[in-house]
Parts: structure tokens; sequence; C-alpha cells
């Protein structure tokens, strides 16, 4: 039997009188250890901060309400503020923003959040002039509670219009006649989501409880009678275990009406029925490794896979013979190049396609053949593209990291022309001066000679002499990769001289399936590799040196930060890393993290568990290491991520013989993973991080 403590080793020896202090001296608070130890798969670990993983103990509670003020303590008295950067985030944040004029039959609907306003709310435009259809803030005077889902009836009659508390991601939806911004009925309370089915007297309602996620129940699938008392709601699908999803949906043209399951990468069944019939759904497709995604139209079904295509391909079938064994390829995989989504119009498709990280539009025929390639209307990345039929158009959304998001509409009829009229349908305003601001992507070996993209924003006329203070982004998981975005905030930054630079790290589906299966399960160490790497190439190629470089991600990306640090705590000045996964080997003992044991494994089995354990951040923090300054950051009401991680991880460093650096602990009372904050918070907890980091990089002018 092996014997592990959570500081296995002790492996060298620091002399303190001769350590150089770079801070005034961080006094936290006491953290008093209570070991708890496992026997796991004949390994012996010490755990000596389980206890705060209990939030509603009392104890706990005045614990992190201390480690917060003295976080807030910290940066009031040792990171001084930025000469006009609150002004310019508060200017950002605290402005008029006005969504997308979202087309619904002959109606227009959209969000808006006025300067002072604390959420968006929801108009609907009728003969020209606005209605006001929901306001969180009249139910919630606070301004915690934001809207979190809508979905409309086919003529737009009707809204169902979600509502979330601190961003808890638990929704109440309130059914509203948009004509009259009448509230109808009683509100469907404890959702994660809602559709009408296609006689509209129904809805399908995903049912999700604070209860449930504390217990770890699946969000089960019901059909729910629009008036109708809740006791009444019939269950469609339960799936066997909380790492797994379902879903039923009606198809919007075509009686049909699809049931799936499955976890987050393969659709374990996929079946399909009449609409409205007894019959029982028919399997179509089923995979424990693959995934497809259906979408009914004019006779036939298209299927959006990785089936034996790790890039992805487009599939057809007749709808009289939907199973697997009829489906034809319709845009076949390529090698190089990802197919990463399509509209089809009455007469043509349209995909998206991604090469080295950069998306563009192709027109084909019906039958999959290449017509042309569609020029953008100007520089940027091909960030979506849809066909809305109610008003035969097509909408193509542009983003570049120095504009904002730019949305494009088209006349389907015009696809086939040499020169297309782009008429440009949404932009936004922005207090944000991009004017000597340049990006460019480049390619680093990793550790085991991997080429790996990397974008870097900086002021034009960068001098390479090491100097810059640069912040490097990570995620690196979950099939999520990195494209050319609008830099927001990350302006104010850059604009004061430093460097954004954003990995396209494995994980990712910045080259298609493979990609990020060569950041998962037993390759998850390739992701840490990539980050590391990045950042030794931003050193060697003079962007910046080890004392102006610090790191920044949050969940998938937290954990990033945390194995980073853990792994090379020479390499970095300075860390943030929010809302993060950290005690890998009980992750999935709370809220809904089983549904990521696809992604990182089971502890519970014996071979995950062993590779989990060699790079979970609060197993490998060494003693006697000073680690990176860095702010930990969690939601009090995260049901995806729990804060216990942050809690934990802090108080090992904050204890761990040798640290020197400081370790804060920031706590988002009010904010879930990442959601449900009010204007005046966001622009608080924006400050705070930019404080914090522009001080430890040595930019406090």
């Amino acid at each position: 039997m092996k014997l592990i403590y959570l500081q296995p080793a002790l492996l060298f020896l620091f002399t303190f009188a001769g350590m150089k202090q770079a801070h005034a001296q961080f006094i936290f608070p006491h953290t008093e250890s209570r070991p708890v130890t496992d026997t796991l798969h004949g390994y012996r670990l010490t755990d000596p901060y389980r206890w705060l993983e209990d939030k509603t103990d009392p104890e706990v509670q005045k614990w992190t309400r201390a480690q917060h003020d003295a976080t807030l303590n910290y940066i009031d008295t040792e990171c001084p503020s930025i000469p006009g950067l609150r002004e310019e985030i508060q200017a950002y944040i605290d402005r008029d923003i006005e969504s997308p004029m979202q087309l619904v039959a002959d109606r227009q609907f959209f969000t808006r959040r006025k300067k002072g306003e604390k959420q968006s709310k929801l108009y609907t435009l009728i003969d020209g002039k606005e209605l006001l259809l929901f306001d969180p803030e009249a139910i919630d005077p606070s301004g915690k509670s934001s809207l979190s889902g809508r979905s409309f009836t086919e003529d737009g009659s009707r809204v169902a219009v979600g509502m979330q508390s601190k961003g808890a991601e638990i929704s109440t939806y309130y059914i509203i006649d948009t004509q009259t911004g009448k509230v109808l009925g009683n509100p469907v309370e404890g959702l994660r989501a809602f559709s009408w089915t296609k006689d509209e007297q129904h809805a399908y309602i995903w049912v999700r409880t604070q209860e449930m996620i504390d217990a770890q129940k699946p969000i089960e699938v019901r059909l729910h009678k629009i008036g109708s008392d809740r006791s009444e709601d019939i269950t469609l699908l339960v799936p066997e275990d909380s790492k797994n999803t379902a879903s039923v949906s009606d198809a919007r043209y075509a009686d049909l009406t699809f049931y799936s399951e499955g976890d987050f990468y393969a659709t374990h069944s996929l079946r399909m029925k009449q609409t409205g019939s007894d019959d029982e759904p028919v399997e179509i497709y089923a995979n424990q490794k693959f995934r497809a995604s259906p979408y009914a139209i004019d006779g036939k079904i298209y299927f959006y896979t990785n089936h034996e295509a790790p890039n992805f391909k487009l599939m057809v079938a007749d709808q009289k013979k939907p199973g697997f064994e009829h489906w034809a390829t319709l845009v076949p995989e390529r090698e190089d190049i990802v197919l990463e989504s399509y509209a089809v119009t009455d007469d043509y498709l349209i995909t998206v396609e991604k090469k080295d990280v950069l998306s563009r539009m192709v027109l084909r025929d019906l039958k999959g053949k290449k017509i042309k390639e569609i020029p953008a209307p100007e520089v940027g990345n091909v960030a979506s593209v849809s066909y809305n039929r109610d008003v035969d158009a097509i909408f193509v959304g542009l983003s570049t990291f120095t504009s904002p998001y730019q949305i494009y509409r088209l006349d389907p009829e015009d696809l086939d022309k040499k020169q297309l009229n782009w008429e440009l349908y949404y932009k936004q305003d922005v207090p944000i001066n991009t004017d000597e601001i340049e990006a460019k992507i480049v390619f680093y070996p990793s550790k085991d000679g991997t080429k790996v993209p990397l974008f870097l924003v900086h002021k034009k006329g960068l001098e390479l002499d090491g100097n810059n203070p640069t912040v490097l982004y990570g995620y690196g998981g979950f099939n999520i990769g990195i494209s050319p975005s609008f830099i927001g905030m990350r302006a104010m930054f850059i604009n004061r001289g430093g460097v954004f630079a954003h990995a396209g790290l494995r994980g990712g589906d910045e080259y298609g399936e493979q990609w990020h299966e060569d950041g998962m399960l037993f390759k998850k160490q390739n992701t840490f590799d990539d980050f590391i790497a990045a950042g030794e190439y931003l050193i060697k190629e003079g962007y910046t040196s080890t004392e102006k470089l610090g790191i920044e991600g949050g969940s998938n990306g937290g954990l990033l930060v945390g194995a980073v640090v853990t792994q090379r705590p020479d390499l970095f000045k300075a860390a943030i890393c929010g809302v993060p996964l950290l005690d890998m080997i009980r992750f999935h003992k709370f809220l809904i993290a089983r549904y990521w044991i696809p992604e990182y494994g089971d502890p519970d089995k014996k071979e995950d568990f062993q590779n989990i354990l060699r790079y979970s951040p609060y197993h490998n923090i060494r003693m006697g290491v000073d680690h990176p300054t860095m702010m930990v950051t969690a939601g009090e009401n995260d049901s995806r991520v729990d804060p216990l991680h942050a809690k934990k991880f802090a108080a090992a460093l904050q204890n761990n013989l040798g640290q020197e650096n400081p370790i804060l602990l920031y706590i988002n009372y009010d904010s879930g993973h990442g959601s449900g904050q009010s204007t005046d918070q966001l622009i608080d907890y924006y400050e705070h991080r930019y404080r914090f980091m522009m001080r430890e990089l040595g930019m406090e002018e």
C-alpha cells in the first residue's frame, strides 16, 4: 500500500532569511488543518482541508468571508488604482447594450440594458413602437436575477422567458403574451430549459432543482401541459447516470420528434417517431464514441456527425428511411479542414469550414458539390451562419480582434452572383480604442514537437526586448477552441503596453476531434505541456520574461492554471485561477461534475485515478516551493464547479512551507459559474482583477 500525503515530498529547503521580499506581508486568515485520510485503489491520501467542502457550515462561511475580506484589503493597499482604469471599465460595462433583432415569423424581439440598469430586459416592436415584455428587476429589484433563456411559439405570439437568481442556472419560466406583455398563468419553476412542442399546448421541460444538483441526480425531460399543475407532468427521459444527458424535440420543418440520450461526446441513442403519434420511437443511430445531430426539412434529415470522421462530415437520409444504414455522405470529412456548421436554404448548402483556426464560408448545391467559396465582406473570421426561413434571409456573423462582433444579412437569391450585396444588420458601438492595436497568429512547438496555434494581440510597434507585461490565456478542453474575437476590455491592458496571448491548446477543437482527444483523459498532460511551451515561446522570442508573464484561465482553464503553477512555478510571475477544478480526485462527487467524467476520467476507476493523481493541482503542491502570486476566484452559487476547489487550494497554498508570494481567495457571492452579477458588481470585479494582474506585472502607472 502506498502512503501519499497532500504535500508528498520536501523537494528542497529554503533559507528564509536570504529570500527577497517582493511583496508586503500578506496576512491571510488562519486555516486549521483537520486531516482526513482515504484509502483509494491502494493509495492513502491525507486531505487536511476536507472540512472546507461544506459551504453551508457557519464556520466555513465565516472563514470564506474572512478570506475574501483579506483579499479586498490586499488589493486596496497593495494594488494601486490605475489612472483611468475604473472609468474605462465602467464606460464599457455600464452603457446602452442592445442585442441583434430576433426575427420570429413577422415579429421582432430584442434585449436591451440601458446605462444605469442592472440587467437586460426583453422587448418587442409592434407597429414601430417598443413594448417591454419582461424585466427581471421588476421581480427582483436587487438586480441579482437575470434572463436565462427564451423560447418562442412559431408565430411569436407567446414567449417563455427564463430567469435565474445569482447565477445558479436554475430557472423559473414565465409565459408571456407578446402582444400585451401580460404573464399567462403561473410560472414554471425549477427548470434548466423550456421548449415548445409542435402543438404549442405543451412544452418539453428539463427539470433541475438545487436538491437534484446536490444529490447529483440527472436532469429529467418531462412533458408539461401549459396551464396545468406540475403534478400532471409526464416524464419522458431520465438518464441512468448523471454524467449523461437527454433531450426531446419536435422538428420545426417536419412532423418528426427526436429523442436523444448520451454524454458530452457520444450519442448513445437517437430515436425518432411521427410527432403526436402514440408509436414508440424507433432508434436510428447509437454509438458509444461518436455523435450525430439531426435537422429535418424537405423530406430529408441532415446529420452533422463525427462518425469515423474526426474533422466532421455532413450526412443525409430520406425521412422514410432514417436508419443509419441508409445515411449517405453529403459533405465528406477532409484531412486539414474542420466542418464547423452548415445552413440549408431552398437551393443551397452553406458550410462553415475551419483551417488553422480561421473559418470561411463555402457555397454548395444540395447534393454537397462545392460551387465556390464565399468571400466575407471584410477581413474577419466567420463566427456564425444561419438561414431564417421566416424572412428568407441569411445572417452571417463576423468577428475580429479589433472590431466588435458584426452581423451581415444576405439575400439567398444572390448567392450565385459574383458580387454579393452585404447589408450590415447589427454592430455595437463600444467605447474601446483599438486604433493602435494589431493581432496575428503564430505557431510554436510543444514539448513533443506538435505545432500549436497562438494568437498575439499588442500595440503596433512592439519592441521584442523581453520586457513587455504579458498575459497568457488558455482553456484546452471540452472541444472548445480559439478563434478571433473582439478583445473588449483586454484593450485596456494592451493600450497600457501589455501583450495578450491566447493559446489553442490540445483539448480544444482547433483541428477537429483528434485535437480534442489528444488533450483529454490519459493525454490531458498534453494540454499543460502546450501551455507551458507557450510561455517558454513568449520568453524565447523576446515578448516577455518570467518576471513579466502572467497567466489566466477559468473553469477547465482554472484546472489548467492550477496544473501549470504546480508543475512549473518558476515560469510565471502571477496567475488568476477562475472558478477552477483543482481537487481532481473528488471532482465527480459534487454538483453536476459527473458530466465531465468523459473528459477527465472516473476517479473511482483505478487507471483513471492514477492518471488524474499525476496532475491534480491540489495533490501536487510541492512543499518548500514558492508558487506564483495567485488570485483564485469562485462563485458561491456555482452549480457547475463547487467553490470548495478554490477554497481548499488557496488554503493549501497559503499554508505550504516555503510559500511567500501571496495567495488570494476572491469570492463572488452573487454569482455562479461566471453569470448572475449586476452591472455594479461586474465593474468592481473586473477592476480588482486588472489591478491585481497589472500590479504584479509592474504596470502601476
